[in-house]
């Protein structure tokens, strides 16, 4: 009688079968899944604007001014800011306001801006660019 020995081997043939069968499911499936796609805003093509904007611009040294349809910019205080643009506005709570910030201002700023616009009650606020070289 022969004494029968423990196998100390793994029998990995299964377990490449069951590989495979997943690398064919993963195959089939992977060009029918859909990528989402985001479609991002383009600096080189902006939106009609439907009234004229009143532009606040920050400036280097941090200062505010307020350009009102065509006008030359006047300097305005920060606490006076959001009186000066309802006055502006007239009632039009439609009418856009344009943040203009100065390339070398910090964007800590130019937030601290919107922010306040925003509290405010202004809601139609954008950022004025200058379109690049696309």
């Amino acid at each position: 009688m022969r004494k029968r020995r423990l196998m100390n081997q793994i029998n990995v043939v299964p377990y490449i079968d069951v590989m495979l069968v997943l690398l064919v499911i993963f195959m089939v499936t992977a060009p029918m899944i859909q990528v989402g796609a985001v479609d991002l805003p383009s600096v080189g093509k902006a939106s009609l604007v439907s009234s004229e904007p009143i532009e606040v611009i920050v400036a280097a040294d941090g200062s505010l001014s307020l350009r009102e349809r065509g006008q030359e910019p006047r300097k305005v205080s920060p606490d006076d800011l959001i009186a000066e643009l309802q006055r502006v506005q007239g009632g039009d709570a439609e009418q856009p306001v344009l943040i203009a910030g100065d390339k070398s201002v910090r964007y800590e700023a130019v937030l601290g801006v919107m922010d306040r616009l925003q509290r405010g009650g202004i809601h139609k606020i954008g950022l004025l660019v200058q379109p690049g070289d696309t």
